[in-house]
């Protein structure tokens, strides 16, 4: 019966959604670290002589697989062996750190599936005690094609280390197009269109944070800034190297990368784009600037990171059922930071000296000089303000998606441009309402398309709505001529 329903399912996700739920499973995933111990029935909590297993079983579009054998052996400890639950999961406490490997009973998969990677079984994972990491493995339905690699990671869907990562062996794809989260994914007891609704709300918020900064420089500076997704992925960065890497607290890395954020801003522009103002440089040349300053940040990210995904967090993150949807705590706990950030951001525009300076810069900067308004101290502002709410994003989009890379921002630049130009260039309000439009169209397209085409939709939505009204939702027409 379960692999008539699986494949029933499988038939239906192919007609519908395509890969919807193909990375939305990586959010049932958990943590784990590996040592010669003894099988849990339940998640084991990691402390100072014991690291903790968990590995997820799931058919992506059908949902995890339930009497899965699983052996985790190492360390010259006895093979210790366990099956998967309900939801696909089995937990191992250890008490000895080192490297162990994971292999997966193939026998014992739910009936006409395969492993999508089987190369990677068995898989090795380090591991290490007070620690917990862990792995997911996806198996193909029946009748599917093509093989993703499994990857180790944490209960978010995050990888869990990215030692961990290197042992898995292999990358993932190098776009955040292949990232997913775990708010879209219709679970048991939800409602899939209020879900996709919530998913989209979140992300559309979220891409709000991360593209507000790119348009209030356009409206100081009339520069379109294409180094704006690398001021995303170094929010992502900083936050994963003071997480996993110094092991400091979330919130404490939330606002070191921040921090870090506004200081590029600075330097940028103190060292950068002033020069090139006071020289009468164009815009249109200094956008060729940012270009090839993002070509460079790029390029140092791939360097010093590598192309594998990097998570911020290697922690347990609980889904909450909320009427006909669910939302993880993590994904709460985002948007309740976006949304008080960017409501500070409408009160200081609208009701400080700053904000009204910020505002006769971006409505006329001759005019604001004549009245006594310092427009290069107001640039270089906004530069640290826009730099910094950037890279916070970017530590929220990377929570939310469950991952970042050496290209996060990259993949998700067109986003940002695509929701200020639908809102309205120049226009702060305007950003956030195009940011809503295009995280809906984003995450609601995927009911009619395959979950790779999704941000493509939201660029088709953007050329429709241009075509009809090209100053955007909330931007003035211009003359021209």
């Amino acid at each position: 019966m379960r692999a008539v329903a699986c494949r029933d399912r499988s038939v239906a996700l192919r007609r519908g959604a395509g890969g919807l739920l193909l990375t939305l499973l990586t959010a049932l995933s958990t943590l784990g670290v590996v040592g010669p111990a003894h099988a849990a029935t339940a998640p084991c909590s990691p402390d100072d002589a014991t690291a903790c297993l968990n590995v997820t079983v799931t058919v992506p579009g059908t949902g995890p697989a339930a009497g899965v054998g699983l052996t985790v052996a190492g360390q010259g400890a006895a093979p210790v062996q366990v099956t998967t639950d309900d939801a696909g999961k089995a937990s191992v406490a250890l008490t000895a750190a080192g490297d162990y490997t994971v292999t997966v009973d193939e026998a014992t998969l739910p009936a006409g599936t395969t492993l999508k990677d089987p190369a990677a079984n068995p898989a090795t994972v380090t591991v290490a005690l007070g620690r917990a990491a862990g792995r997911i493995v996806q198996v193909l339905p029946p009748g599917a094609d093509g093989a993703v690699e499994a990857s180790p990671t944490d209960d978010t869907g995050a990888t869990a280390t990215p030692d961990d990562a290197d042992a898995a062996g292999g990358e993932a794809e190098a776009g955040a197009e292949a990232e997913s989260s775990a708010e879209a994914s219709a679970a048991p007891g939800t409602n899939r269109y209020a879900q996709l609704l919530l998913a989209g709300t979140v992300f559309g918020l979220l891409l709000a944070l991360a593209s507000l900064g790119a348009n209030l420089i356009y409206g100081t500076t009339g520069l379109s800034n294409f180094a704006h997704g690398e001021l995303v992925t170094l929010g992502g960065m900083v936050a994963f190297l003071a997480v996993q890497r110094a092991h400091l607290p979330l919130w404490l890395a939330i606002i070191l990368a921040t921090a870090a954020g506004a200081l590029l801003g600075w330097f940028l522009n103190r060292f950068l784009f002033r020069p090139l103002r006071r020289r009468g440089v164009g815009i249109t040349q200094q956008m060729i600037v940012t270009i090839g300053l993002s070509l460079a940040l790029v390029s140092a990210y791939l360097f010093f990171f590598s192309a594998q995904p990097r998570p911020v967090v290697s922690g347990i993150s609980q889904r909450m059922q909320l009427g006909p949807v669910q939302i993880s705590a993590q994904s709460l706990v985002s948007v309740s930071i976006a949304v008080a950030v960017l409501a500070l951001v409408a009160f200081v525009l609208a009701r400080t000296r700053t904000g009204r300076a910020t505002r006769a810069v971006s409505d006329n900067p001759a005019l604001a000089a004549a009245t006594g308004i310092k427009v290069e101290s107001v640039i270089s502002q906004v530069w640290v303000v826009s730099a910094a709410l950037a890279s916070l994003g970017g530590v929220l989009l990377s929570l939310y998606l469950n991952t970042t890379r050496f290209n996060f921002g990259s993949t998700l630049l067109l986003l940002m441009f695509a929701a200020i130009t639908l809102g309205g260039l120049g226009s702060p309000l305007g950003a956030v309402i195009g940011a809503l439009v295009i995280g809906l169209v984003v995450e609601l397209s995927t009911l009619v398309l395959p979950n790779d085409m999704r941000y493509a939709s939201a660029l088709v939505i953007l050329i429709l709505v241009l075509l009809v009204r090209p100053q955007g939702i909330l931007g003035r027409a211009e003359r021209i001529g």
